[in-house]
């Protein structure tokens, strides 16, 4: 199962940033939103793509980029709006 996981996640990879050093802002999202539609949790896809972090150029606007879109679409990063249950 965790292969099966793994081996989509990897193609999405290859059809949205091909290679690690084609990774940008833009298509950083990109494969994030299609793990997410294939029920992939994107911040296990995160974990994997910062294991290569140091072959991605401008990693650190990359990173930035997809913690916000981690935050911004997962329960994890579901804002709090301040008003108590009734």
């Amino acid at each position: 199962m965790v292969n099966d996981i793994k081996q989509e996640m990897e193609r999405i990879w290859a059809e949205t940033c091909d290679s690690w050093e084609n990774c940008t802002e833009e298509n950083i999202q990109s494969f994030l939103a299609q793990c997410l539609e294939k029920s992939i949790d994107p911040q296990y896809c995160m974990s994997w793509v910062e294991q290569h972090s140091n072959q991605i150029p401008n990693w650190s606007a990359v990173s930035k980029v997809s913690l916000d879109w981690v935050n911004e679409h997962t329960s994890t990063g579901s804002p709090i709006n301040g008003n108590e249950p009734q």
